[in-house]
């Protein structure tokens, strides 16, 4: 079972959604993922856009340590049920505005207009994704971006590096076990 590690809902059980269809981050990546993040002081006042959100975990996570507000996109209606129950568990502390869910692909998400400068996005795709797939949707994403916002994509250590569109760049890289997280900036 999934729980949020630290922040005001620090120690809250997060429900995991049933089947074998969604991959979990788990709390090692996470605890290392947040504390680079806190140290680069990209969450506290955010605005965070989680894709293939899954249980919404990583977005409920940057909401616990300071985010202002996620948007937790997933396709797949169980997954985006999970989403609702665990968003809820943060609305008694931060209000009702804090959490949207948006059950849809994530493509038709990126392809309609947005007001929102996002400030910190995180990708965790389907491993099977083929990285066109994957490449495309980091297109879209693109314009959608802060100035200053930093992407983070999590992926297999078997699966190549993403392909950047124009505009968004590699700042580093780490592996942990089988996973490994690629990190961006626009430019």
């Amino acid at each position: 079972m999934s729980r949020i590690i630290a922040g005001i809902a620090g120690g809250r059980s997060l429900t995991s959604v049933p089947g074998d269809h969604t991959r979990p981050t788990t709390d090692r990546v996470k605890e290392s993922l947040f504390s680079g993040l806190e140290s680069a002081d990209a969450i506290r006042g955010a605005l965070v856009l989680d894709l293939f959100a899954g249980s919404g975990a990583l977005g409920l996570e940057a909401l616990s340590r300071g985010a202002r507000r996620a948007t937790l996109v997933e396709s797949a209606r169980r997954a985006a049920d999970v989403c609702r129950r665990n968003g809820r568990l943060l609305q008694a502390e931060l209000g009702p505005a804090a959490v949207r869910v948006r059950q849809e692909k994530v493509a038709s998400f990126l392809a309609e207009p947005d007001p929102h400068g996002w400030d910190l996005v995180f990708l965790d795709p389907p491993y099977p994704m083929p990285e066109p797939e994957l490449a495309g949707v980091l297109a879209l994403l693109r314009p959608a971006l802060a100035a200053e916002a930093l992407v983070v994509v999590e992926r297999s250590t078997r699966s190549p590096e993403p392909t950047w569109p124009e505009g968004l760049v590699r700042v580093r890289d780490r592996k942990y076990g089988e996973t490994r997280l690629w990190y961006a900036e626009p430019v």
